[in-house]
């Protein structure tokens, strides 16, 4: 083997730059090819497990009712101001407001003919429940808080979201449900 200018180029060097630009290669397909776009799941948990490319929305009972959560207990919003097809939080309002990334599935009382993926404007995908893209609230720290049911933050109301595809309208305490089960399991 010879390079450009007429010189041998040892067999070991060349196999090694080969390999060398297949790694690269294999990183650079890794590391762009799982993107959640902006939003997504709060930090603390919750969200789309590892590896199924698909958030699990679930029901759970609290002092509001019934309401949608991940499979980790998290409450999950929606955003008076959006429409069916698209969320109005944007910029700032991520930051308090995190998207649910789409796509999801059904489990327990959730209907999966009521669940849908939206395209945000950023290109990102964003789980929806009758035609309510659904967030999260950075608040709620913990499975079962629900201190986001109300808020007037960025102009509309944040509401859970019954099983039936409604606004749960009722402010309640907006707090932590006081028991919970150790399981990521309802409470009452």
């Amino acid at each position: 083997m010879s390079n450009d200018s007429g010189r041998s180029v040892p067999r070991a060097a060349w196999l090694a730059g080969a390999v060398l630009a297949v790694a690269l290669l294999a990183s650079a397909c890794a590391s762009g090819s799982t993107s959640s776009g902006s939003g997504g799941t709060p930090a603390g948990g919750g969200g789309t497990p590892a590896g199924s490319g698909a958030i699990q929305i679930e029901t759970h009972s609290g002092p509001m009712g019934t309401y949608l959560t991940d499979s980790a207990g998290k409450s999950l919003y929606t955003f008076a101001s959006d429409s069916s097809t698209k969320s109005t939080c944007n910029g700032a309002c991520v930051a308090y407001w995190p998207p649910a990334s789409g796509p999801a599935q059904a489990s327990g009382g959730v209907a999966s003919n009521k669940l849908t993926t939206i395209t945000r404007s950023d290109g990102s995908k964003q789980a929806a429940y009758a035609g309510h893209p659904l967030y999260y609230y950075k608040e709620d720290s913990s499975a079962g808080d629900t201190k986001g049911q109300g808020s007037t933050e960025f102009g509309a109301k944040w509401w859970l979201l019954a099983p039936s595809g409604s606004p749960i309208t009722s402010s309640g305490s907006g707090s932590t449900s006081s028991s919970s089960s150790g399981g990521g399991g309802g409470w009452s």
